[in-house]
């Protein structure tokens, strides 16, 4: 018995050697490949979105082939091959609906393009800058660096907010006041330090300072005014510093809730 084995392995080496050289020359076509057009898409200034949904399918595609090629090398019959991808596809598909659903939001994303790799993005709970839109989902970095993945059939059906997808961006701020305050003034000293910012643009409109409400405690300032898009949380942080210290200059108070409680003797 042991003679019959190695007879048949003697007679299968060939083409177990066949098919090593097909997988391993296989695996290296790949590499230079995915780095060749890697270098390709650079010099033609293809999107980074679509960069890198096309070297990820690439790779699946060069993966299915070497594969078959190594089957059929070790003499497996073509159409048993066929037979059994057929076979496998359906019971893949059927056990991987939700996966296959993934690569068709993949690319309804790549061609609708509702957002870019580098863009900030909000998905229902989760936010991010998009760092990759792989065949099955995409990648988000949070602001604390974490890594958020999400379906990409979840992506490609549910509202998503694109915080960088145009060039300018509004910021509005409000600020209370107490009643007592001359509000004018206040509205003069908030107009002042806005315009005084070379960060705050006049197109498409000039900064709007108005009494937005008369809240339960306090008069509400409202202040409308445009920003380049990625100038747009660092000028917000040093509008609302400079207008804190403005107000601290000229003595205006910002009220906070206040809850009176009256007690008496039964």
């Amino acid at each position: 018995m042991l003679d019959r084995f190695l007879i048949r392995l003697e007679d299968m080496l060939p083409n177990l050697l066949a098919a090593g050289i097909i997988l391993v020359g296989g695996y290296i076509a790949q590499v230079i490949t995915l780095r060749l057009m890697g270098k390709g898409l650079k010099l033609k200034h293809v999107d980074a979105t679509v960069h890198k949904f096309l070297m990820s399918m690439v790779k699946v595609i060069i993966t299915v082939i070497v594969v078959v090629s190594a089957l059929s090398a070790l003499k497996v019959p073509m159409s048993s091959i066929l037979a059994a991808i057929g076979t496998a596809g359906i019971a893949i598909g059927l056990a991987l609906q939700d996966s296959l659903s993934n690569v068709a939001g993949g690319f309804i994303i790549l061609f609708a393009k509702p957002f870019r790799c580098g863009d900030y993005i909000k998905i229902g709970d989760d936010e991010g800058t998009v760092d990759m839109i792989s065949i099955l989902y995409t990648k988000l970095n949070t602001i604390e660096n974490k890594a958020v993945y999400i379906p990409n059939s979840i992506a490609s059906k549910s509202s998503v907010t694109n915080c960088t997808a145009e060039k300018n961006r509004c910021l509005e701020l409000k600020f209370p006041i107490s009643y007592s305050e001359d509000h004018k003034k206040v509205m003069e000293l908030v107009r002042g330090v806005l315009q005084a910012d070379d960060r705050v643009l006049s197109v498409p409109a000039k900064p709007l300072v108005v009494i937005g409400e008369h809240g339960t405690h306090a008069i509400i300032i409202l202040t409308r005014s445009w920003v380049k898009t990625e100038n747009y949380w660092q000028v917000r942080w040093d509008i609302l510093q400079k207008i804190k210290e403005a107000f601290d200059e000229n003595g205006i108070i910002i009220p906070f809730e206040q809850l009176d409680i009256h007690m008496r003797d039964k």
